[in-house]
């Protein structure tokens, strides 16, 4: 009696184990791949308590859900020759866990490498201006590149791939910074010529009333007058008439032609002595001479030499051209 106790114990004992070596557990973010004695059992167990056979199957379970994988910073060459290290994240999830078991080892390293090499060569086919500028259209080559061995060959999907940091030679960070103070500038000037040309098509248009209204430019002249008195300060405007200024300007004008053609003639006959030609004497009249009557008590040899000292003090030829060359 004590023997058969002890078989039924040892039974119910073996029993108990083989029933704890079938009973596998399958989380609701993983499918159960059962292996019997190395072959591929086509069933795939989902969620919940899933038994198997104690001897000769083995079960792996593989996680459905999104992973994150962290690319580590990859230093390359640009299109344009710029030499960066930019570093990336990917997300990927299985679809086909038998894919991900049979013909991958080790897929997330799988993923990790084929991320790196597709990273360096889109890096390498885009240049510096598109990768800061434009990282939707680098990010989606990126994942185009990386699913094409990876989707279909291994079972999994390459959800989004984002690049996180671009780290720029220091040289190249301040040459952009330099480029991005000069780009400011030019707006800035670009901004303010706009204003100015704005403000003179304005004036343009107020001059061209006012010029049709002539009571408008008076009344801007005493609201001028108005604005300057209205602080306290010894400043004193008196308006000047406009007509007046115009007045001594055509005053001076003509002064300036007189003296300029007076200038003219005298450089025509200095031109005309320095060339040798004869310039005719002025005119000098002749004294007129006194009559020839004689006073009581007068000679006539007097009147000779008056006459003839008079002739001698006449202005000769060279006496005119000193006086014009002066």
């Amino acid at each position: 009696m004590g023997v058969l106790i002890t078989v039924l114990v040892v039974c119910a004992g073996a029993g108990l184990v083989l029933l704890a070596l079938s009973l596998r557990n399958v989380q609701q973010y993983e499918k159960g791949v059962v292996f019997r004695f190395g072959r591929l059992l086509p069933d795939i167990r989902g969620p919940g308590l899933r038994v198997i056979r104690p001897i000769g199957d083995r079960m792996r379970k593989v996680s459905v859900q999104t992973e994150v994988l962290g690319i580590p910073p990859q230093g390359s060459i640009t299109a344009d020759n710029v030499t960066l290290t930019v570093d990336a994240v990917v997300y990927f999830k299985v679809i086909d866990p038998v894919k991900a078991l049979v013909n991958v080892r080790d897929y997330p390293s799988a993923v990790s490498q084929i991320a790196q090499t597709s990273l360096r060569a889109v890096i390498g086919r885009a240049d510096l201006d598109t990768l800061l500028s434009d990282r939707d259209h680098i990010n989606a080559e990126l994942k185009k590149v990386m699913d094409a061995p990876t989707e279909e060959p291994w079972g999994l999907r390459i959800e989004r791939v984002e690049i996180k940091d671009i780290a720029l030679p220091e040289s190249m960070m301040r040459s952009m910074s330099k480029q991005a103070e000069a780009e400011r500038e030019r707006r800035a000037r670009v901004i303010a010529a706009d204003g100015e040309f704005q403000a003179s098509q304005r004036l343009s248009d107020a001059a061209a009333t006012m010029a049709d209204t002539p009571g408008a430019l008076q009344l801007r002249l005493l609201q001028t007058v108005v604005d300057v008195s209205a602080e306290k300060n010894s400043t004193l405007v008196m308006p000047f008439p406009v007509e007046m200024l115009r007045f001594f300007e055509h005053q001076s004008r003509d002064s300036d032609d007189e003296s300029d053609g007076r200038l003219v003639r005298r450089s025509d006959r200095h031109a005309a002595l320095s060339a040798g030609a004869v310039i005719p004497e002025p005119a000098i009249p002749a004294p007129a001479l006194a009559p020839s009557v004689s006073l009581p008590g007068e000679r006539v040899g007097c009147r000779a030499e008056v006459a003839r000292d008079r002739r001698d003090n006449w202005p000769t030829r060279r006496d005119a051209e000193e006086s014009l060359s002066g």
